[in-house]
């Protein structure tokens, strides 16, 4: 593992609330919203928070490259090269940003070989921070205070799976169908993994694009609580190995004995009940 100090552990979660700091500075007045090139939103809170970010990560570490979704045009040429990098969200659930309800976080990890070795995830409204080290224990701050935390296992009765009910598709139906009796609960951002890691939630089953910068961080918190982010054939995710930033359909869990697979299978299997490899 690089160096991964405890001294650049606990600033590295300095940075990231000065990161909230500077989103809530921007959340509670009035702002305005621009569209990128891929339709997604931008406001002013998504660029303070990627400058601290980037300024105070480069003032740590200037030997590791710092890649950003506010700064993601950086040729594959020169990212396939990167044995260690940062991968971070500035502001991590745009849209909850802009809807009001607090639903967003500030995830920064640290990424050593194609993995996330080191995440923080920061919610600025109510002050949370998840954090984990790769072959640690995994730990909720609230204030000054850690609290280590452990996904819920074995998950038994009613899982609590995180769906949205006004945005999903024919598959993710399927796959929650699959699943039997459960209980949805609706939630944005990285923190459906933070539920999970803490065993507040069991499953999130994601069927369509998100970035690599949006679960890398809160990756590493999962899998220290003793959960898995895993793809469609039972992989681990795995960041930087490809040119694309975006990720294909996987599955959250806390418990991983659940039957996955099986709920997979009839969710997207094909003619001879076999799961599709997204």
């Amino acid at each position: 593992m690089s160096r991964m100090t405890t001294d650049l552990h606990e600033a590295v979660i300095v940075i990231a609330r000065e990161a909230g700091q500077a989103i809530m500075a921007v959340y509670e007045g009035t702002f305005d919203v621009q569209q990128k090139t891929d339709d997604s939103p931008l406001t002013a809170a998504d660029m303070a928070a990627h400058q601290v970010i980037t300024d105070g990560l480069r003032r740590l570490t200037p030997q590791w490259p710092v890649l950003s979704e506010e700064a993601a045009d950086i040729p594959w040429s020169e990212r396939s090269q990167w044995p260690t990098y940062w991968l971070v969200d500035p502001l991590d659930g745009t849209r909850e940003f802009i809807k009001r309800n607090g639903e967003f976080t500030v995830n920064i990890a640290l990424i050593e070989q194609n993995e996330p070795i080191f995440g923080v995830v920061h919610a600025p409204v109510t002050g949370e921070t998840w954090h984990a080290r790769q072959g640690r224990n995994a730990y909720r701050r609230v204030g000054q205070v850690d609290t280590q935390i452990r996904t819920r296992s074995p998950a038994t009765g009613a899982l609590k799976v995180a769906a949205s009910r006004s945005h999903r598709d024919a598959r993710t139906q399927a796959f929650l169908d699959a699943m039997g009796s459960i209980e949805e609960m609706s939630l944005g951002s990285s923190l459906k993994f933070c539920r999970i890691a803490e065993g507040a939630l069991d499953v999130y089953p994601r069927f369509g694009p998100t970035s690599e910068w949006d679960t890398a961080a809160a990756q590493c918190v999962l899998e220290a609580a003793g959960g898995a982010l895993l793809a469609p054939d039972g992989r681990a995710f795995r960041y930087n190995r490809r040119e694309t930033l975006l990720n294909g359909d996987f599955v959250a869990l806390g418990d991983m004995t659940l039957p996955w697979r099986a709920w997979l299978a009839q969710a997207l299997g094909d003619e001879h009940g076999h799961a599709r490899i997204a």
